[in-house]
């Protein structure tokens, strides 16, 4: 059985759990919900909710991941991984030759206030929008361009961006992507309770809205730094189609 294995490189706050169960609908799928968390936070030390909790559940060695998760024994003729651009960390890159990578990003004037909420002292590294532009060159000379969400053309129109996604990774769409059914997957990881609440709530993308609030000041420095990798990779996010008319209850 040939294996299409994709590694959804995404940044936190960005409905990437959303996408995970959108991916989970499809019965020839299995997902698999950040694998390399514990290796990450292991050779960071960054100080994550529940991290111990985290820490003792995953595989703490990153190459260890990729051997035997990433690029191991598939059950089903497409294993899509939900990663963090940052989990990276520490790890050797050549594993991406032999998969289908996606990156996923948001713009950081809607994602940061989320984001500070989980973690008060974020850093641009916390983003992983440096690494998502990094490694969106890195691909593009490989000969393996990444194609690139953007949240709100997904969040605008899902079926559209992911009839175009599914056509450039070689698989056909599967409308039940669309809708899933409320409350938590087998899959999850075990920092669900800290980041979860919302896409646990839904049942489907929710329809994109601009934030109202005023842009907290002091989030300006992060914003800053963030803002040039996020303009390099937004222009080249596929586009969505006309706006849908979605029914009240669903979410991201």
């Amino acid at each position: 059985m040939v294996t299409t294995r994709i590694c959804l490189w995404s940044g936190p706050r960005n409905v990437s759990t959303a996408l995970m169960y959108a991916f989970a609908q499809r019965p020839d799928t299995r997902v698999v919900d950040e694998p390399l968390y514990a290796h990450y936070l292991a050779h960071s030390g960054a100080d994550h909710p529940g991290r111990e909790t985290v820490l003792a559940s995953q595989e703490n060695d990153g190459e260890k991941v990729v051997r035997e998760q990433v690029l191991g024994p598939a059950d089903r003729p497409v294993l899509f991984f939900k990663m963090m651009a940052h989990h990276l960390r520490g790890l050797k890159r050549d594993f991406l030759r032999q998969t289908h990578n996606v990156l996923l990003v948001r713009d950081p004037r809607e994602m940061l206030p989320s984001l500070v909420q989980q973690i008060p002292d974020a850093k641009l590294s916390d983003t992983g929008l440096a690494l998502q532009s990094e490694l969106y060159a890195e691909l593009v000379q490989l000969g393996k361009p990444a194609p690139v969400l953007d949240a709100e053309e997904l969040l605008t129109d899902p079926e559209s961006v992911l009839r175009d996604l599914c056509q450039r990774l070689g698989i056909a769409f599967d409308a039940r992507m669309l809708a899933w059914e409320s409350g938590g997957r087998p899959e999850d990881g075990v920092w669900a309770p800290f980041w979860y609440h919302q896409v646990h709530r839904s049942t489907g993308f929710v329809p994109f809205q601009k934030k109202i609030e005023p842009f907290p000041e002091q989030l300006q420095p992060l914003l800053a730094q963030c803002m040039p990798h996020y303009a390099m990779l937004r222009p080249r996010a596929i586009r969505a189609g006309p706006r849908l008319q979605v029914s009240e209850g669903s979410a991201s």
